[in-house]
Order: C-alpha cells, then structure tokens, then sequence
C-alpha cells in the first residue's frame, strides 16, 4: 500500500475550521511520523498565526467570500476566484501532494477547486449540521465530502453518494486530553467535590450569555453547587472591579477571562452553557458532557441552531434561542437538571453515543483509500 508523503491542508477564518485540521494533522503525523505538510490559508485568517505556530509551513493566497445579496463586490470575488485558483494551482505543483483537504472557509475553494483541476485525490471536511457555501460549491469536484452530522448529508443533492460520516478529529484529540481530579481546586479553588456548572460564549465571550450569567450570580451564590463563568477577555475588563471581587472570593463562584485547557477542564464539569459552534459540539459528545446550547444567532444559515437540534432531538442537550435568553429562565434550566442526576446521566448517555472518536482514523483511512 502506498504511504501518505506529502499532504496540503487549507481551512479558514474561524477556529472552527483551522482546530480539526491540526488536529488531524497530529493524527496523521503519528501514523506517518515522516509526512509532510503545507498548510494553505489566508493572512487575514486566524490561520497565519495560529499554523506557523505549529511549526507547519504555511503560504497564503488572496480570496474573499460571495456577498448573499446581489451586489458588485462579487464581481471581485469572482476575479479573485480566477487569481486564487491560478495561485493555488502554482503552489500545489511545487508542493507535489499526495491528496489536498479542506475543512471549510472561503480559502478552500480555490485551492480544493485547483487540486481537483490537476486530478489531485480531494476530501472537504464539513463539521456543521448545515453545510457551508464553500462546500457546497466544491461537492461537484472533490472526490470524498466528510463530515460529522448525518443530517448534512442532504444538503449535498446529487452528490451526497460521495458523503462519508467520520466525525470531527478534534473529538479524538481531546479524548486523549489528561484528566485531573483536581483541577477545579488547584485551577480555581474551588471544591473538586462539588457538582460545577461551566457557562461561557465561546474564547472571545457572547454579551447576551454574560448578562444573563452576571445576573443569576447572587442567586447561585447560595446553592449547593459551584459556577464557573467564563466571559472572554475584552468582556472581562469591562467588568466592576468590586463585583468581581464581591463574586471571586465566594466559595463556589469563579468569574474568569478565558480558559486556556478547556477539554481539559471540561472533564470535571456536569454541566456546560454554551454556543453550539461545531468544535465544541464535537469536545461535548466525545467527552459525554451534558449541556444547555444557546445558538449564535449572527451565523451562515443560522448553522449553530441547527447542530445544537441534533443534539435536542437526541436528548443530549437542551436549547434556550438568544432571543428568549435571561437569568430566570437560565437559573431554572440549570437547577432542574443540576439536581436531577438520572436526567444529566441520561443526557451523559446520548451525547457519547452520538460522539465519534476515531475521526481521526477514519478520515486518515479515506485519505489511503483515495491514494491507491
């Protein structure tokens, strides 16, 4: 069987499309410890810090995503598109891959559609419950469609016989995260004992999530069971110092900035309140992490709505719209499950059978498959 020598990877704009890439890229390299890889992106991505940071080499192209209204800004798009793909084209026949994947964000088209022009194997990685723009418009030309929710598969019409359900390579990753019994006391001195609520809006906070959070703090205060809200950074250091101080030297209320180990922090929590962006949807179900998932409602295709309803119709999680969000309604969900442990263990149950742990794996076995 031939091995895996040289692959390019390409995802952008958002974490959530830069994360699974890594990480499979971790996995890959353990297979084939010799591999090599060039990851392509854009400068004004999170991509061009967050990558070269791994110490994979990375060269950016120049694209732009299609406006949904019509407009002439697509005009430049679609000149852009020409530009990129002759770029991408250039750079694939220096690098000489083996296979080229995608893991959504505008980036991906022109370069996937520039592998897929030079009959380089392709995979697009699609992690939401909606499909993207981007992948949906590559479906026709790459020769393998991954992704996480079966839902998905639909949105791909004619070309859904190339889709292939193989989860997130980020789940496996923090699988294998260390588990530590006594991370809530050395991390936030609080009790390792205690049943602990994490509420937070994702790594840069949510205003509507911290709101309702700062406003169900006094009412917490005096529970049997300790909070944790996360509110992102620029949040944060908006807040009043003496409320910060009122809350932080309470024995079970911990106001902080950002977590830096989330999945590892995650393993001692027994209950999360958060976004449902893909990434963390995918570090829930593998861990088995009930959760109460409030949508972003600023997102393509109201996506994150609809990968927290898979997780609803399953029984894995609850959902409160941003729109009906306040601190009553979320002291109340909290408390009905917080003291109910057969609900939480049940939710506990149905989150792991939909987890998918061997992401990794899977696609890693595709991408051979597509090579021989």
């Amino acid at each position: 069987m031939k091995e895996i020598k040289r692959i390019i990877l390409s995802g952008g704009g958002t974490g959530g499309h830069i994360y699974p890439a890594l990480a499979l890229y971790r996995a890959l390299k353990a297979s084939y410890p010799d591999v090599e890889c060039l990851y392509i992106g854009t400068e004004r991505g999170l991509e061009s810090t967050i990558v070269p940071r791994q110490g994979i080499p990375f060269q950016a192209i120049e694209i732009s995503g299609i406006k949904r209204s019509l407009t002439l800004e697509n005009l430049k798009v679609a000149w852009q598109m020409l530009t990129a793909t002759r770029n991408a084209k250039k750079l694939i026949r220096e690098f000489e891959p083996d296979l080229v994947l995608g893991t959504g964000g505008y980036v991906c088209g022109p370069v996937l559609l520039a592998a897929s022009q030079l009959k380089i194997p392709t995979i697009i990685h699609e992690q939401n419950s909606v499909a993207g723009i981007t992948n949906k418009f590559l479906a026709r030309s790459v020769d393998r469609i991954a992704t996480c929710f079966e839902e998905v598969k639909d949105d791909f019409g004619k070309f859904s016989d190339k889709v292939v359900l193989t989860g997130n390579p980020r789940g496996q990753e923090v699988l294998q995260t260390e588990a530590s019994g006594s991370i809530l006391s050395e991390q936030f001195d609080l009790d390792d004992q205690l049943a602990t609520v994490l509420i937070f809006g994702g790594s840069r906070g949510a205003p509507a999530i911290n709101q309702a959070g700062l406003e169900g703090l006094t009412h917490w205060q005096e529970q049997d069971y300790q909070i944790i809200l996360a509110t992102g950074q620029s949040h944060y250091d908006d807040l009043d110092k003496k409320l910060l101080e009122r809350y932080n030297t309470s024995s079970n209320i911990r106001i902080v900035p950002y977590i830096e180990n989330m999945p590892a922090v995650f393993q001692s929590i027994d209950l999360v309140m958060c976004r449902s962006g893909a990434t963390t949807l995918t570090e829930l179900t593998a861990l088995g992490l009930p959760s109460i998932l409030i949508p972003s409602p600023y997102v393509t295709n109201n996506h994150q709505e609809q990968n927290a309803m898979a997780l609803v119709q399953r029984g894995a999680a609850e959902m409160i719209r941003e729109s009906e969000l306040n601190a009553n309604l979320l002291i109340e969900k909290i408390e009905a499950l917080i003291h109910d442990p057969a609900s939480l263990e049940r939710m506990r149950q149905q989150a792991q059978q939909m987890g998918i742990t061997d992401a990794s794996q899977r696609l890693i076995q595709m991408m051979e498959e597509l090579i021989n």
